[in-house]
């Protein structure tokens, strides 16, 4: 009998780019439908609509973040199946640095497997600390970069043999029709926040203004949940009031809503370029960039660590 895999991460409807990914991951490495996810559930999911008693799919069991000890059941759901997958993001798990998930992963009866989403180059000491009990527990670590990968092994104390490199996917979409339309299409997309750098895709912008015809950019997503709930819109009107003073208004065109999969694949298709102005140099996977790539669409991005990987055989230009 194949083998079958629970999964620990945030979850459809959940929306962001975690949930997304681990929902592609669960349906695909088991087509079977034997896989099981234990669903992270946030306060600030449900003030946005979110069902905590939906029955998504897949979903077996919902860790309420927000309530103390909820790690225990969680691991018992994760110890029905043969072996655990752990998305690892930090934020999403209780506890300072996300500690709660410590607890969760010593009381797992099965093989574990930790993918790792972000690390830092210069983690704080909780941080460090909780990344490395992290790799020490588990029994295999995954990263999706070859970047990722030598940063764990240059500046946490871990076990290079538990680390394998599995590149983040791509959906299959870049035979999808492309649109056709009479300017340039620049595009940004996914959860906005302080850090996306959008402005300084509109300076750049308001430079190509002698173009003919000139460009029209879309910046698509909503404000990212957390940044809502402490500062409201304050970066997206920082934008738009900069985009005015830039006079580029009617060039910049605004997505303030979670696309669903088929209209994201039409938007990306439409795009002539995506801009990845991003500020951070700590971000060694972007789900942004590889569905760009593989939808054939050229990438103009910041030296973040994933772009500097994926984009030096070609696919783009760094700035």
């Amino acid at each position: 009998m194949p083998a079958t895999y629970g999964f620990l991460s945030t979850y459809p409807p959940t929306q962001c780019g975690l949930a997304t990914f681990n929902a592609a991951l669960a349906s695909h490495l088991n087509a079977a439908g034997s896989a099981g996810v234990v669903r992270l559930l946030a306060r600030d999911n449900l003030s946005g609509g979110i069902d905590p008693n939906s029955a998504a799919p897949r979903v077996v069991h919902t860790w309420h973040v927000d309530n103390p000890g909820g790690w225990q059941a969680a691991a018992d759901a994760l110890n029905r199946f043969d072996v655990a997958v752990i998305q690892h993001e930090y934020g999403i798990y209780p506890g300072d640095a996300g500690a709660e998930v410590l607890p969760l992963l010593r009381a797992l009866k099965v093989p574990s497997i930790v993918v790792l989403h972000t690390v830092l180059s210069h983690p704080d000491p909780l941080q460090r600390q909780v990344l490395e009990n992290l790799a020490d527990t588990a029994d295999a670590l995954v990263t999706m970069t070859d970047t990722a990968r030598q940063r764990l092994i240059s500046g946490y104390a871990v076990n290079p043999r538990k680390i394998s490199v599995i590149p983040h996917g791509a959906g299959a979409h870049s035979n999808a029709p492309r649109e056709d339309h009479d300017r340039p299409h620049l595009l940004t997309w996914g959860l906005l926040g302080p850090g996306k750098g959008i402005e300084w895709a509109l300076r750049a912008l308001a430079r190509l203004s002698d173009l003919d015809p000139a460009p029209v950019y879309t910046v698509a997503g909503r404000t990212h949940p957390k940044v809502l709930e402490q500062f409201g819109d304050a970066y997206r009107d920082s934008l738009k009031a900069l985009a005015a003073s830039l006079g580029v208004t009617d060039a910049v065109r605004w997505e303030d809503r979670y696309l669903d999969e088929a209209e994201l694949f039409r938007l990306i298709r439409s795009a002539d370029v995506v801009v990845l102005p991003y500020d951070s140099t700590e971000q060694v996977t972007s789900g942004v960039l590889i569905e760009a790539v593989g939808a054939g669409v050229p990438v103009v991005a910041t030296e973040f660590p994933h772009a500097v990987e994926l984009l030096a055989d070609g696919p783009g230009l760094l700035v």
